[in-house]
């Protein structure tokens, strides 16, 4: 140890040499948002969805431009300025289709063939009142192109797959342009692009947010704390250092920040702070009591490094057990902030040791002595757990039968909108085409025929038709369209374009000729629904965003239609699609999170069992830190938050950081009666040398991760909240249950 010691200045050289490299790195880091990295890897479902989308393509490269016209759309100069928009939209770039009311047509079988209708008579504002009631009375474009009260019409534009950011940032510049240029203030915007654009925009936000805002906070704990210049550089150098190293190697790693990215200055600064506040405490009070530089410090990481050292790798191994979720957004922060955790203890013993070691004791330790308030408040409580054991245990008894009734009101009725940042363009607009259209949620059927038969079949056609009219008549799913629509369009343009005529035919003659001329003049239309065999198909829609579990409901309505009332032998339907994946991923989350807590509880417990090698201390360790993952969970059912995959982070966050203060309690009573001192003396000890440090280090989790109040991503304002109030719980438990557990059981 000396002579690691002895070369401090060149490890000191290394880190600044690293810091630089990372610091270059850092203008190379990526950031991401796409909804199928919330797809639970390996279901049966996201197989089958991409063996669907191989045929038919994805179904949320869509970009819908709502735009609104006081009172009316039916307003000639609007209107025509619509139409221009409409069609330039054509040329954007990464568009390959667009539709709008004015550049749709209403077929009509003449005896010249079939002519076209406009829908909306753009030169003829006398027939305006005639067109609105056509539209209301084919209800075929309502809620989809033209809101019911006719205040805002949509150009829906279809785009190349999975653009990435730069291409939706890209199309987004010239979009917004092409409006401004056609006089349009006031529209809304839907789809994966505007999507990939503002929730990236956020995570950069965030992260300069929260790294401001968490390194301001340390600082002033810091000076309140030791109100010397020199401890405080040291300390908080040492955290930004840990930070820019560990953005720098996920840089190096080619890692892509996401939703969760905002997580990371938080914990590595928090985390950071814990280890060098502990390491420093212990060193500068061996300092006080007459040790040597080099002496103390060889002390401080024997005595305390150690346990350092156990708690950063307890509290990875807190992180790593979501490597259990199958989201691949949960799996990769859990890995990630395992890695940040390490990164910054070797950081603070390379760096931060080094520091103190090279700089002269007099600039360390305070100018007056340290107030008898800490060992005196410390005392009281460790006076109070002697006297009231069986009082502490009873309370302990009733919050824990109050947790158990908390999480069983847990549910998982996740919605979109509360992943949205709150009073943003994209939750306003989001909420419009809530309110006005059918929501952002794609829903895809995928439809298959059995045996011999086609889905152009009039016998299967028929029991596609109810299949749609069923997903029609569930009241969150809009916009139904199946291989139906283009058949039911030709039959009511052969009756002379009347409404009550879009139906399927009655007679199978009839609906060959249909799907004869449906293939010489609809083809793209057709293809996009049925595939080259014919021997499969797809119904699409668009489900408002009202809740997991009020969807659940609704598919198993669907589900339980399609087995009793439809012919199986004809024609299987199946629900597939991203929203069914993002909705299936939610129900994941309890079974990945109990199973990753599960092999870190006994990944832990292993290590605690070699570090304590007592079975009675094991048990004593891992009980005060169940009862704060209980009381996170009850949380969660008292104030109705939806479980979903990023609030889950909480329990991992929780369980990695709450059992460090447990192991630097528990390891400083151990070397307490290693030096042959009683129970009632090495607790006394405990509390005066460790109980400083386990609380200064708590406020600054608590104040660190109240940070997030100041995000505007409503999951990480829970995450904030859970997770403060949840490690202070902690740090009481440790502080009161912990000694009256060791007083009974040891």
């Amino acid at each position: 140890m000396q002579k690691i010691l002895a070369f401090k200045k060149s490890i000191l050289g290394l880190f600044i040499l690293l810091g630089i490299i990372s610091s270059v790195l850092l203008f190379n880091l990526k950031f991401s948002f796409d909804f199928s990295q919330f797809f639970p890897e390996g279901d049966e479902d996201l197989i089958f969805y991409q063996e669907f989308i191989e045929e038919f393509g994805v179904d949320d490269s869509f970009l819908l431009i709502a735009i609104e016209n006081e009172d009316t759309v039916f307003e000639a100069d609007f209107l025509n300025r619509f139409d221009a928009f409409s069609k330039q939209s054509k040329e954007l770039p990464y568009v390959i289709e667009n539709q709008s009311l004015t550049t749709l047509f209403y077929p009509l079988k003449t005896s010249f063939g079939y002519s076209r209708l406009p829908i909306i008579h753009l030169s003829d504002s006398t027939k305006y009142t005639s067109d609105w009631a056509k539209i209301k009375d084919d209800n075929l474009f309502i809620n989809t192109l033209i809101d019911e009260n006719a205040g805002s019409l949509v150009v829906a534009l279809e785009t190349k797959d999975a653009l990435d950011y730069a291409q939706s940032k890209e199309l987004l510049t010239a979009l917004r342009a092409m409006l401004k240029t056609n006089g349009f203030d006031d529209y809304h915007l839907l789809g994966r692009t505007f999507f990939y654009e503002a929730l990236v925009n956020m995570q950069k936000q965030e992260l300069i947010r929260t790294t401001i805002f968490a390194t301001l906070l340390v600082l002033i704990i810091l000076f309140l704390v030791y109100r010397r210049a020199a401890v405080v550089a040291i300390a908080l150098s040492s955290i930004i250092l840990a930070l820019v190293l560990f953005l720098g190697v996920l840089s190096l790693l080619g890692k892509e920040l996401n939703t969760l990215s905002s997580f990371y200055p938080i914990l590595l600064l928090i985390v950071g702070t814990s280890d060098v506040i502990h390491i420093m405490d212990d060193y500068l009070a061996k300092l006080r009591s007459g040790f040597e530089r080099q002496q103390a410090m060889v002390h401080t990481l024997k005595e305390v490094g150690i346990s350092t050292l156990l708690t950063s790798v307890t509290t990875a191994i807190g992180f790593a057990s979501l490597l259990t979720s199958k989201s691949s957004v949960v799996s990769g922060f859990g890995i990630n902030s395992a890695l940040g955790v390490i990164i910054a203890f070797i950081t603070v013993v390379g760096f931060a040791c080094s520091l103190l070691l090279l700089i002269d004791t007099k600039h360390l330790l305070p100018k007056t002595a340290i107030s008898t308030k800490w060992a005196l408040g410390l005392s009281q409580i460790n006076l109070f757990t002697q006297n009231f054991p069986n009082r502490i245990l009873l309370i302990s008894l009733v919050f824990t039968v109050i947790c158990l009734w908390g999480l069983s009101k847990v549910n998982t009725n996740y919605q979109i909108k509360e992943s949205l940042p709150k009073g943003s363009a994209i939750a306003n607009d989001f909420e419009f085409f809530q309110d006005n259209y059918g929501g952002f949620r794609p829903l895809e059927v995928a439809v298959t025929a059995q045996g011999t038969y086609k889905v152009t079949d009039f016998e299967v056609a028929k029991e596609i038709e109810k299949a749609a009219q069923q997903l029609k008549q569930l009241a969150p799913i809009r916009n139904v369209q199946s291989v139906n629509t283009l058949y039911k369009g030709l039959h009511k343009a052969n009756n002379l374009n009347q409404s009550e005529y879009f139906v399927l035919p009655q007679q199978i003659e009839t609906f060959d000729k249909y799907k004869r001329e449906v293939k010489k003049i609809a083809r793209r239309p057709f293809e996009k629904f049925v595939n080259t065999k014919e021997t499969k198909s797809r119904i699409t829609a668009k489900v408002l965003d009202v809740g997991l579990d009020t969807l659940n409901s609704v598919y198993q309505k669907f589900n339980s239609f399609v087995t009793t009332q439809v012919d199986s032998n004809l024609v299987k339907f199946r629900l597939t699609g991203t929203g069914i994946l993002l909705d299936k991923n939610a129900y994941y989350v309890k079974d990945s999170l109990i199973q990753g807590l599960l092999l870190g509880l006994l990944l832990v417990a292993f290590i605690m069992a070699l570090l304590f090698k007592n079975l009675k201390l094991l048990l004593i360790s891992l009980l005060p830190n169940l009862l704060p993952l209980l009381f996170a969970a009850a949380l969660l059912g008292f104030l109705e938050i939806p479980l979903e995959a990023t609030i889950s982070v909480v329990f991992a966050v929780v369980f990695g950081i709450a059992v460090d203060d447990t192991i630097h309690f528990l390891g400083r009573y151990k070397i307490g009666l290693s030096k042959g001192l009683s129970k009632e003396e090495s607790l006394q000890v405990t509390f005066a040398e460790t109980g400083r440090a386990l609380i200064i280090t708590t406020l600054i989790l608590f104040f660190g991760f109240l940070v997030l109040l100041f995000s505007v991503h409503t999951p990480s304002i829970t995450i904030g909240l859970l997770v403060s109030v949840t490690l202070l719980t902690a740090l009481v438990l440790d502080l009161l249950l912990l000694p009256v557990l060791i007083r009974k059981l040891m």
